[in-house]
């Protein structure tokens, strides 16, 4: 099943699945909301226009027609959801089926022939063990349709409430009606994390959110970052700097310059930072130091050495910059990729304790460190471009579950024709870039392998 090729009208991110990608403004504005996955198993954004013929004057009115608008959107992608699912409960019934009549064939086949027959017929039953384990996969399945139907009339019931409300304009309490919203929402898309990780297939078209800094940078946000904590991280520089910019969210950081700045107690070096869990995580400049800083007490909260790793461009990445030490996040926690001489300066990937920043596991790959172009991590996978301007795919990748590689061919459109940033999360299930000054998003397709 694929996942996560998120699409959008007009210059509006679509970074994960039901979050207002762009909020609207205070006055009638556009307004972005993200969806479920359509019949190509794509999940797609609708753009909602204001409807200048409804009376606004009312702030209460606005506001129950702005609910209805939302749960009209989250009624149509799970309607898309529905779909999906029954097609495929189709595949997954007929698979249960099939594996339960093989098993009883065995087991008469086992127990009415001949001993030597009956041998070869175990042997082949011991493979049908193997496929087992896939029972409970099917009735997980079996489990989401039936959620699924459920989410479909609660999103029905609230929606006729809604257009009661419009129309009366009395009755229940707006924040019953708002709070009812928001817990379909939230169960939405925790059932929609349950398709959980996949191996990436495609990579949209970007999507510019702002243009600002210089040609170099990064810009983020946090993966773990609580429900309505839409903050927006910005560090322009990929050196001697130590001023983080927070804007309070992402329709601040596209429209407005109000932010507030954190100063770091050591300069960064490269543009390999990650905000995580309240806390960023970047390397201090002209060392192999990674520093771990939270941002709520504006205090290290532990740095450790990264030992043999190179630093001070040593083993940059192929558009240089510092960028020796890339620290990045995913669906399974923190990583650094970078290159030793030990490792005669191909890749090192190593998955980091975020807490206190020991390794708990490295691999080490066959990837020179300074031909790679960027690099970004996917559910466990490594994924390296082969460039960072003009043409550029991404064309490496290293799996830590098998610790085996493969050259792939996924097109990655360059649209300003210099990557200097390219960090996957997990969260909006979206590549964020720094495309030479200008800060881009871009969506995936992860193909889903029941394991």
């Amino acid at each position: 099943m694929k996942k996560g090729n998120y699409q959008t009208e007009a210059e509006f991110p679509a970074a994960g699945c039901f979050v207002q990608a762009g909020p609207s403004p205070p006055e009638e504005g556009w307004q972005v909301y993200s969806s479920a996955q359509d019949s190509e198993g794509r999940c797609v954004c609708t753009v909602v226009a204001p409807q200048q013929t409804v009376c606004s004057r009312d702030a209460r009115t606005k506001q129950l027609r702005q609910l209805l608008e939302k749960v009209q959107n989250m009624s149509q992608s799970i309607e898309v959801l529905d779909q999906r699912t029954q097609r495929d409960m189709q595949f997954v019934e007929r698979m249960e089926v099939q594996l339960k009549s093989l098993e009883n064939k065995f087991k008469q086949v086992e127990e009415g022939h001949e001993s030597n027959i009956a041998r070869q017929y175990k042997s082949i039953k011991a493979k049908m063990e193997e496929l087992r384990p896939l029972i409970p996969v099917l009735e997980a399945y079996k489990a989401d349709a039936l959620l699924v139907r459920q989410f479909k009339e609660e999103a029905a019931n609230v929606t006729e409430l809604l257009g009661s409300l419009q129309e009366q304009l009395g009755g229940l309490d707006y924040q019953e009606v708002h709070s009812r919203v928001m817990d379909l929402e939230n169960r939405l898309r925790a059932c929609m994390q349950r398709l959980a990780c996949g191996k990436l297939t495609g990579i949209s078209e970007p999507i510019t959110m702002k243009t600002s800094g210089s040609r170099f940078g990064s810009w983020m946000t946090d993966p773990l970052a609580s429900v309505g904590d839409n903050r927006v991280w910005y560090m322009d520089g990929y050196h001697n700097n130590r001023f983080v910019r927070e804007y309070q969210s992402m329709y601040d950081f596209m429209t407005t310059d109000n932010f507030t700045s954190h100063r770091l107690p050591h300069p960064w070096s490269g543009t390999g930072q990650v905000v995580y869990n309240g806390s960023i995580y970047y390397n201090k400049f002209q060392s192999h130091t990674i520093i771990k800083f939270d941002f709520s007490t504006s205090l290290i909260s532990r740095s450790r050495q990264l030992d043999f790793a190179g630093y001070n461009n040593m083993y940059h990445y192929s558009w240089g910059g510092h960028s020796d030490i890339d620290l990045m996040v995913d669906e399974g926690g923190l990583w650094a990729v970078y290159a030793t001489n030990q490792n005669a300066g191909n890749i090192v990937l190593s998955k980091l304790n975020p807490n206190t920043l020991q390794i708990i596991r490295s691999w080490t790959t066959n990837h020179p460190k300074r031909s790679a172009g960027e690099a970004f991590m996917i559910c466990g996978t490594l994924y390296v471009t082969n460039g960072y301007s003009g043409g550029t795919k991404v064309y490496y990748a290293f799996s830590t579950n098998s610790s085996t590689y493969e050259y792939i061919d996924i097109p990655l459109t360059n649209k300003y024709s210099h990557l200097s940033m390219l960090d996957y999360n997990p969260r909006d299930r979206a590549l964020y870039a720094w495309n030479n000054g200008h800060q881009v998003l871009y969506n995936v397709t992860l193909y889903h392998i029941i394991q």
